[in-house]
């Protein structure tokens, strides 16, 4: 009888192998925790888009918004762990551990770390009606009118909040926050001239610059951005912030407990698409670097993560942000 077990448990774990072997056998969805249109939005359905032919099935791209990124983040911790169900997220999957007292899911442990995609500086912009027309302008500007400056972002958690915050600890100053839902409402109402300034992914705010909707003070890279749009902004490194450095990156994971041979077929189908023409194309034109590095592989990508871990608990610790 024993041995009758030990050899139904060896032809199951043979079907099991088999079937993973053929994986995928159906659509895999992307889970993206903020809304339709924003830069999060936008780099999931490229990369889907790209991951078609490598993976060789529909990849459907599904917005589930809410607190910062963590419900989708959630959804996805608590999906079936067979590499079906995934998440696209960015440098909120670093912080809110530190701005959240408490999350039904844990970063690292719940989740199979599957490659950084790419990374993009943010831009400091401001609405068009800003008198200010370099950042020594508008630095003298903020530290003059200090807590009367409104800064917008997207909602606590988001890059642009994250941005805000060393922002304001390197200029010495607390200007009045402005959290909205989205990226896309925040810039509606920075064109607008119903807030001052923003510290916005070059991903969401190059079309803008560019249309001269609004005004671009910075880059928050250590190097300027290649656009020939804008060649002429400096880094705020440049413009007296000393070792000012925020890029947003975006990394794909699985469910904690993903099989590792799925695993490996899905890093293998992301560095495929990250190879893709159409896709670097796209992303540069944006202001992306895609990654080609180390943090493409799980290990180093989980490395990196938990280093951003540990900077962006100081920075929000430092900043006096109190967990929501």
């Amino acid at each position: 009888m024993n041995i009758q077990k030990i050899i139904l448990a060896l032809g199951l774990a043979g079907i099991s192998i088999a079937a993973r072997a053929d994986f995928p056998e159906k659509a895999v969805t992307l889970v993206v925790p903020f809304a339709a249109g924003g830069p999060s939005d936008k780099i999931a359905r490229d990369v889907a888009e790209a991951l078609r032919k490598p993976l060789g099935q529909a990849v459907i791209v599904e917005n589930t918004t809410g607190a910062g990124g963590t419900i989708g983040t959630a959804k996805v911790a608590r999906a079936a762990a067979d590499g079906y169900t995934l998440l696209v997220h960015h440098i909120g999957m670093a912080t809110a551990p530190a701005l959240y007292k408490e999350l039904s899911y844990t970063v690292p442990d719940d989740f199979e770390f599957l490659g950084l995609i790419n990374e993009a500086p943010s831009t400091l912009i401001g609405r068009p009606t800003l008198a200010a027309n370099s950042f020594g302008e508008l630095r003298k500007w903020i530290i003059e009118n200090n807590n009367k400056v409104n800064l917008a972002n997207a909602g606590v958690g988001s890059a642009s909040h994250l941005c805000g915050l060393m922002l304001q600890s390197a200029l010495g100053v607390n200007m009045t926050t402005v959290p909205y839902k989205g990226t896309a409402p925040a810039m509606i109402d920075l064109m607008g001239g119903q807030v001052d300034l923003m510290c916005e992914q070059a991903t969401n705010a190059v079309t803008q610059i560019e249309a001269k909707k609004v005004k671009a003070y910075a880059v928050t890279s250590a190097q300027r951005l290649k656009l020939p749009s804008m060649a002429e902004v400096p880094t705020l490194a440049e413009s007296g912030l000393a070792n000012f450095n925020v890029t947003v990156w975006h990394g794909l994971y699985a469910p904690r407990g993903t099989p590792s041979d799925v695993i490996a077929k899905l890093n293998t189908a992301l560095r495929s698409a990250l190879k893709n023409p159409d896709l670097i194309r796209r992303q540069e034109a944006l202001g992306l670097t895609i990654i080609n590095d180390e943090r493409l592989e799980p290990a180093g990508h989980k490395k990196y993560v938990t280093a951003e871990m540990d900077r962006w608990a100081k920075v929000i610790r430092d900043s006096g942000q109190q967990p929501n």
